[in-house]
């Protein structure tokens, strides 16, 4: 983790919360002293976490926990009280929001920081293989047209048009989806 948004109505929170991180995770913390603020800053940069502390001067830290946990990649802490923290769990979870009750520890917290980590880091490995299934996904079906058209326009069968497709990418040494986007715009597809 090396980004961290911290966002506090309290200003005595976030000197502490800063302090203990930049001294023991050596992080890059900024911090926001409202929702609207925080919102605007997380969306406007890329955070690896975003630790909100109830309660904030303008809105709801729990509806603003589950906006961010939807809307941005970064792992979201909420510091509640130790009277809400069950009622604030129920509400998000669901989303993936992690939630801790005050009086916190410094080893507690920074233990809870980490497993945020580690769930950060485990949903960015899935978001890049779905990316990486998505381009495939794409790529097929830009063959698969390019197939279609020598099917449909040069009467060819498929087994005939997936060599066809093969040779052309090995004879000019470009892939097969370089071959099939040129055939595409051959035929204005």
């Amino acid at each position: 983790m090396e980004k961290l948004l911290v966002i506090s109505s309290s200003e005595k929170s976030v000197a502490a919360v800063k302090k203990l991180l930049e001294t023991e995770l050596l992080l890059t913390v900024q911090n926001a002293d409202s929702a609207a603020e925080g919102r605007r800053m997380a969306f406007q940069s890329e955070y690896d976490a975003v630790v909100i502390a109830s309660p904030l001067k303008d809105e709801a830290a729990e509806e603003l926990a589950v906006d961010l946990a939807k809307r941005t990649s970064a792992g979201i802490l909420l510091i509640v009280s130790e009277e809400e923290e069950t009622k604030t769990e129920q509400k998000v979870i669901p989303s993936g929001v992690f939630v801790l009750a005050r009086p916190l520890g410094k080893t507690l917290f920074l233990k809870s920081l980490r497993l945020l980590e580690a769930f950060c880091s485990r949903i960015k490995g899935i978001q890049q293989q779905n990316q990486l299934l998505q381009q495939q996904i794409d790529e097929t079906r830009i063959i698969q047209r390019a197939k279609s058209v020598l099917i449909r326009y040069l009467s060819m069968t498929e087994a005939q048009a997936h060599k066809y497709l093969e040779k052309q990418a090995m004879d000019l040494r470009i892939t097969k989806l370089e071959v099939a986007k040129r055939l595409l715009s051959t035929y204005d597809y």
